[in-house]
Order: C-alpha cells, then sequence, then structure tokens
C-alpha cells in the first residue's frame, strides 16, 4: 500500500480526473480558474463506473470534448540523446486518461490550453493519421531502416481510441508496408488489436510496452483515473506474450518517495505476467505539470506530500526537475542512484534485462498512397 492510502482526502478528486484545476498557460496573459466549490455541487454521473476495457473513474456531467486535429504530416522527429527512437507519431493530442504526472500536458499550452483539466478534456483527434502515413512512407525520403514509435507523447490506447480507432488504422499501414512500430500504452484496450500485432510480431516488426506504474488499485485510481487498472494491464502482458508479441514493461514514472518501494514486486508481477524486459523513467516536472501533481499530491497524500516533495528535490539537484541531457530521465544524487540500483538489481534477478528481438528493417515496402497507387522507385 501506498503511504497513507487510509488517510486520503478525496473532496476534490470525484470528478474523476488526474488534475484538480487548470493552471496558468505560460504564454497567455488571461487565466480562466474553476469554480470548485460549484463544481463539488455537480450531480455525479453514474451512468461511467468503469467498463469491460477497464477504464474507471467517476465523470461528472461536464463530457470530454473532441475536436479534429488538421495536421498536415503525422511523423514527428526528434534528435534527443536519451530518448531511443528518433521517429514517432502520436494520433491524439491532449489524453483523457489524466495522468497527474504526465509529462506531455504542456504540450496543450501551444493550443492556446491548458496543461491541467484541459489536457485532460479537450482531445484532440488526428483523423487522417493513416492517410498522411501512407503517403509519407512513400516519399523517396523514408527508407524503411528504423521503427516509428506509436504513442511517443499521448497515449494511444487512451479512451477516445475505442470510439475513433486511429491507432488501429495506424498499424495496418504499418503491417501492409512492412514498416517496424513500437507501442507504450497505459491501456488494456491494447488487446483489440491483438489480431494486427501478432501479425506483426511473426514478421519482426513490432514491440509493445505496457506501462505500470503502480500495484496498488487505489493508487493508480487516484493518480492515473482514466487508465485500465493494474491487474488489467498485467493480464495484457500475459495476452500479448502468449501470441508471440514481443512485450516488455515500463515503470514510468518512478516517483521517489511514493511508488519506488514497489520497484521489486512491480518488476516480479512483470516477469511472471510474460514481460521480457523492463526498464523506468524518474519523475519529470517540466512547466504546467508541476502544479498539477503538485495539487494532487497535497490532495490526495496530504500528510506525506512534504516528504515526497523533498525526495524529488533530493534527486533534481535541489530543485523539482531537471532538464540536462544524461540525467533528466533518471536524476542525480544519492537517492537516484538508490532507485538506479535497486531497479538493476531486480530487473536482473527477474530475468528482465535482456534485449528486445531485433526488428526486421528489409521488409519494409512502400503501401499503396491515398489515391491507391504505389511509389514507383
Amino acid at each position: 500500500m501506498p503511504p497513507g492510502s487510509d488517510q486520503r482526502r478525496t473532496s476534490q478528486a470525484r470528478i474523476g480526473r488526474g488534475a484538480g484545476h487548470n493552471p496558468a498557460n505560460r504564454f497567455e496573459s488571461v487565466r480562466h480558474e474553476l469554480d470548485l466549490e460549484a463544481l463539488a455541487a455537480v450531480e455525479l454521473n453514474e451512468d461511467f463506473v468503469g467498463d469491460e476495457d477497464g477504464d474507471h473513474g467517476t465523470l461528472r456531467k461536464t463530457k470530454t470534448e473532441f475536436f479534429p486535429d488538421a495536421t498536415k504530416s503525422i511523423i514527428a522527429t526528434n534528435d534527443s540523446p536519451d530518448i531511443s527512437f528518433s521517429f514517432s507519431i502520436n494520433p491524439y493530442r491532449g489524453c483523457e486518461h489524466g495522468c497527474a504526472y504526465c509529462y506531455a500536458r504542456p504540450g496543450h499550452e501551444y493550443l492556446g490550453l491548458s496543461g491541467g483539466l484541459d489536457f485532460e478534456t479537450k482531445i484532440f483527434v488526428k483523423h487522417d493519421a493513416a492517410t498522411l502515413l501512407r503517403d509519407e512512407l512513400n516519399k523517396p525520403s523514408w527508407k524503411g531502416t528504423e521503427s516509428i514509435a506509436i504513442s511517443g507523447v499521448t497515449d494511444c490506447y487512451q479512451p477516445a481510441e475505442r470510439q475513433f480507432k486511429i491507432t488501429r488504422g495506424i498499424l495496418e499501414v504499418c503491417l501492409e508496408a512492412g514498416q517496424a512500430c513500437g507501442i507504450v500504452t497505459k491501456n488494456a484496450l491494447v488487446l483489440r488489436d491483438i489480431d494486427l500485432l501478432s501479425e506483426l510480431a511473426r514478421r519482426s516488426l513490432v514491440r509493445v510496452y505496457i506501462s505500470i506504474t503502480t500495484l496498488d488499485a487505489e493508487l493508480a485510481r487516484s493518480m492515473e483515473p482514466r487508465t485500465s487498472p493494474p491487474v488489467r494491464r498485467l493480464a495484457a502482458i500475459r495476452a500479448l506474450s502468449a501470441a508471440g508479441v514481443p512485450t516488455g514493461v515500463m515503470t514510468a514514472p518512478i516517483i521517489p518517495g511514493l511508488n519506488d518501494v514497489e520497484i521489486p514486486a512491480l518488476l516480479q508481477a512483470a516477469a511472471e505476467a510474460g514481460a521480457q524486459t523492463a526498464s523506468y523513467v524518474l519523475l519529470r516536472l517540466p512547466h504546467s505539470v508541476r502544479p498539477v501533481f503538485e495539487e494532487w499530491l497535497t490532495r490526495c497524500y496530504p500528510q506525506h506530500a512534504d516528504r515526497v516533495l523533498g525526495h524529488i528535490q533530493a534527486t533534481r539537484g535541489g530543485k523539482m526537475n531537471g532538464t540536462q541531457f544524461g540525467t533528466r530521465m533518471s536524476g542525480e544524487g544519492n537517492y537516484a542512484e538508490g532507485i538506479r540500483t535497486t531497479f538493476a538489481l531486480f530487473r536482473k534477478k527477474y530475468k528482465l534485462d535482456g534485449a528486445m528481438p531485433p526488428y526486421d528493417f528489409t521488409q519494409f515496402r512502400p503501401p499503396s498512397t491515398s489515391e491507391g497507387q504505389q511509389r514507383l522507385f
């Protein structure tokens, strides 16, 4: 059990969101604030208490809004030395999972919105993603010699995917083209596409990582309100592994003083479910993520907030966030070193320190374009 799990304060957590407010957008001069007292008076919507895909939390009557994203390109690039992929696809902007710690929250500020509740309730959908991918894979500059990470920022299997099926369309294009891809998700909805994933795996074209931050269902419900509960994520690892899909566990983020004590149990459970490898990322709190996380922590774990915040600072040189390449993903100092040592020890103990099977990049062939044609050269 997490510290203080029997003493959580839930008065403002009943809206079923990770963020308790909308922090100011650093690019905007005008700030809009919620009237929390009025919000608390809104009746709960009893129609949403969870479903077969494992989403949980309680909605109030204000629904999530979806907007079309008119982007003209779909493959994003990065040259960060501490990110393992160069190319990625994000089918959605914003994420209804509502994880209180999500490092992607500041991206909504570029849309004139907040990284708080706006990030969780105003989701932008890239309806043309599969078509754009077809066209981009047909460009002469694309050689198919590197994998594409699906979900490099927001989760490609967030609840919206059940309705829009953008990720499934992307996987269909990857299968047709023989394009290698990787997935990271917190949602057992990934099993819906096990037919495509198993075929991609048979051709050595896919890897899937299931992100599990805690084995405590109550902590997950509070911290990650619309993700699949831990037991469903472990079941997803088990099912994917049984289908021959190379599957790993991503214990991210590790939050000093909160879930770092679970590292041994997390890795043992993942290994027993069939995971082949494991990795982690230390909590990051850039820009609007920090006020969202701190508000959640003090609301849900008030008696331990100071201790957790102190441990975070101990891993970030006395600050609440680190941006230096080489340490921003793993932290620095004695506390961070303790996390690294513990993770490495149990990763080895449970035989999760091996590499995933290699991709086969030789199968790439440009798919048919949106006009039904194929590249000649």
